[in-house]
């Protein structure tokens, strides 16, 4: 089996990737006119368009480039929010919600133009993503929502159970529909492309250099790291979502991070790829505790879902997965698991990104839901330009107030319990 180091952080794509990125160092006080904090799709790509805006970026790394969740996410590239097109302009109205709609919409378009314009070396396929239905009453639900994006031009498509069967070549769905703005890409290569063409445009990356404290000064802040250097800013972002800690009061307990767990097979033989994704769409299902999957490097198949609340001890913390895996394809039931690896997703209560703005020149962008990849590079290359200007108010998201979510302490508990509670309905229902 392929080492881990440390245990169950090594996602799939490791192998397949090798950075070549000139990262600089920070060993002694700077100035800049812009600290990223995280060095994940959202910094990068932030810092990619807020150099060629003409800023001097300085990104700030805790860990290493690709440590973190947008590496060990699934590298599924879907657009749209958690919430209908319909329910956004019922909610926001019809011009705010239409043109969020619009915006996360077209999410996956800027990932995929942002590979081609840049030439980035990302392997990735973009065939769309399929939701599948385990109940009649989602596939209602997730036929209504197809309808909505055909009503505005989106290339979606309904399907009936035999076509999500031939597509997936699972059991046990009655139906889904397609979105064909969808598709794949490898998301550590990915990280690693944004770091180099960043770095190119003139963005000093600095690995292994945890932002400790954020100071408010008269021209803007003092950002001072763990090795007591700091870098005098006009503006911060903090760009670190699913990991954010204590640098920003109050962020983190606006948060609600779970685990995403994720396995991937051995290689399969060419007849078994012949009927498992043979058009290598990216799927989820309806559960309230989903499954998701795709193709993988090397031929395998990579599947993922919620795992425990506490860290994983043992390969027995996936059992859940390989049991999903069986169960969708009874032909893999005994194949060999090559990875193991678990990452955080960053939910809020309302189940919406929020853009934040505690303070004149600090920012935050937070709460993806599980479609990080394409928000957060959408975001990002809106965000670059606003920071330039100082005017965030043509943001797609507006700035909102950082609420808590009361009784945080207690969350990992109550989301255990939801977790739980969501299972037995899940099975209940089938």
């Amino acid at each position: 089996m392929p080492p881990s180091d440390p245990p169950f952080q090594t996602p799939a794509w490791i192998g397949a990737s090798s950075p070549h990125i000139a990262t600089r160092p920070l060993e002694g006080n700077e100035v800049a006119d812009l600290v990223i904090v995280g060095a994940g799709i959202l910094g990068l790509t932030t810092a990619l368009s807020a150099a060629r805006a003409g800023l001097r970026v300085r990104v700030l790394e805790a860990a290493t480039l690709g440590r973190g969740a947008s590496s060990w996410n699934g590298g599924q590239v879907i657009p749209g929010l958690k919430h209908d097109p319909d329910w956004l302009t019922e909610h926001l109205g019809p011009e705010r919600g239409g043109r969020l709609a619009r915006f996360a919409g077209s999410a996956a378009d800027r990932v995929f133009d942002l590979i081609a314009a840049e030439h980035l070396d990302v392997p990735h396929v973009r065939t769309g993503w399929i939701q599948a239905a385990v109940t009649e009453t989602a596939l209602a639900a997730g036929h209504a929502r197809a309808r909505q994006l055909i009503s505005r031009g989106a290339p979606a498509e309904l399907l009936d159970a035999a076509a999500v069967a031939r597509l997936t070549g699972a059991r046990g769905y009655v139906g889904g529909w397609l979105d064909k703005r969808a598709g794949t890409i490898d998301p550590l290569a990915y990280v690693q492309e944004l770091a180099r063409v960043a770095a190119s445009a003139g963005v000093a990356i600095a690995e292994r250099t945890r932002a400790r404290s954020l100071t408010k000064t008269e021209s803007g802040w003092t950002v001072l790291t763990d090795a007591g250097h700091e870098v005098r800013v006009k503006r911060v972002l903090v760009a670190t979502n699913a990991v954010t800690d204590g640098l920003v009061p109050g962020l983190a307990e606006t948060l609600v991070p779970l685990h995403s767990f994720q396995i991937a097979t051995a290689p399969l033989s060419g007849e078994q790829l012949a009927t498992i994704l043979p058009g290598e769409q990216a799927v989820s299902d309806s559960r309230r505790i989903l499954v998701y999957y795709r193709r993988g490097p090397n031929g395998r198949i990579v599947l993922g879902g919620r795992g425990r609340m506490g860290l994983p001890k043992s390969a027995a913390d996936w059992r859940h997965l390989e049991r999903a895996l069986g169960r969708l394809f009874p032909a893999l039931a005994n194949v060999p698991i090559d990875y193991r690896w678990y990452g955080r997703v960053a939910m809020t209560l309302d189940h919406m990104p929020h853009l934040h703005e505690p303070e004149p020149g600090l920012v935050a962008f937070v709460g993806c839901q599980g479609r990080g990849v394409a928000l957060m590079s959408a975001m990002g290359l809106e965000l670059g330009p606003a920071l330039a200007s100082g005017d965030l108010r043509d943001l797609p998201f507006p700035v909102s107030p950082l609420r808590p979510i009361p009784f945080h302490a207690l969350r990992q508990v109550g989301v255990a319990a939801a977790i739980t509670a969501s299972r037995v309905m899940d099975a209940l229902e089938r």
